[in-house]
């Protein structure tokens, strides 16, 4: 009897304790990758919790899936750690989401590797100093909804095979090094149209006529090295919100735009070369809110009607010669 008794104490006192494996939803597998990043990332502070005794399901910056237990999103944002995005995150088969943001110390280039990492929903390597190409691999990832690479350093063109990626809501490159055209294929995307942001580059080029055919909702060219024609980028039965081409080399006549997206909330054409007169069109648009057309090369009266008048004068300012209000009277 007395035996009996002492047995079940034992195993109570067993299934009692918090710390043994018994109770540990992480799976034993994305512990020990994630463990080695840990340790490839130089131990840091930001990561203390990562304590192999502790359920890594509970460690800080990395969440679980509720189902499979697998690790689903590993989010690194404004630590101090150094050093390169270690390899072994592509050893993180179950990964929808990866963030490494605002880490000025983070150097080296983006991995190969994380091209492995098929269930990712979103990426963003973004505010830190990574340098090299963007992988043309990356264009494997088919289920990204999300990509960002901003405020980097990363240098190169850019991989047209990223046009691959049919799901995407918003592909970020901007505020980059990138050097060449703007890839063809852009203007050839399937499936979901992103928000596209390529400014703060150093592309060149005109701009694919292909990008015409696409219904960009947002589209920000702006502080390049542009040049050309872009009147085929407007339309009446786009529905473009947002459209920034300023600070760039772009040559045409203005008065020849017929016609807008009535969507238009917003359009950014200043320092450019473009000549002509604003297009009578422009007050058709009910729901413009910014519109910044200085320094160019227009002429005439500014259009009376819409919105035009509403905004300041250094939406016009040192244009060849621009009259009429919000500027002076025409002579």
């Amino acid at each position: 009897m007395r035996t009996s008794f002492l047995s079940i104490l034992s195993i109570f006192l067993f299934l009692s304790l918090p710390s043994l494996s018994l109770s540990e939803r992480c799976n034993p597998k994305d512990k020990k990758v994630l463990l080695q990043i840990k340790k490839d990332l130089g131990n840091p502070y930001h990561l203390a919790s990562w304590d192999p005794k502790r359920d890594c399901c509970d460690w800080y910056v990395v969440e679980c899936d509720p189902n499979t237990n697998r690790i689903n999103a590993l989010t690194v944002f404004q630590a101090n750690i150094s050093g390169q995005i270690p390899a072994a995150v592509a050893d993180l088969p179950y990964l929808e989401t990866l963030v490494f943001r605002h880490i000025t110390n983070l150097t080296g280039t983006i991995p190969e590797a994380i091209s492995k990492l098929v269930r990712l929903k979103m990426l963003r390597l973004s505010w830190t100093n990574l340098t090299g190409p963007v992988p043309a691999s990356l264009s494997n990832l088919k289920n990204l909804t999300f990509l960002e690479l901003n405020y980097n350093q990363l240098t190169g063109s850019i991989p047209p095979q990223l046009a691959q990626l049919t799901n995407l809501g918003a592909i970020r490159l901007d505020r980059n090094r990138f050097t060449g055209e703007i890839p063809e294929e852009f203007g050839k995307w399937t499936g979901s149209i992103p928000d596209l942001y390529l400014s703060h580059n150093q592309l060149t080029g005109s701009i694919p006529k292909s990008l015409g055919n696409m219904n960009f909702s947002t589209i920000d060219l702006s502080r390049n090295k542009l040049v050309g024609d872009i009147s085929f980028m407007f339309g009446k039965n786009k529905s473009t919100q947002s459209a920034d081409y300023s600070r760039n080399m772009f040559e045409f006549d203005f008065s020849k735009v017929e016609e807008f997206p009535a969507s238009l909330v917003s359009l950014d054409l200043n320092h450019n070369k473009i000549m002509g007169s604003i297009p009578a069109s422009l007050t058709k648009v009910d729901d413009l809110r910014a519109l910044n057309v200085s320094y160019n090369r227009l002429c005439g009266k500014i259009p009376t009607g819409g919105n035009l008048q509403s905004f300041d004068v250094y939406s016009y300012l040192h244009d060849k010669c621009l009259c009429g209000a919000p500027l002076p009277a025409c002579k």
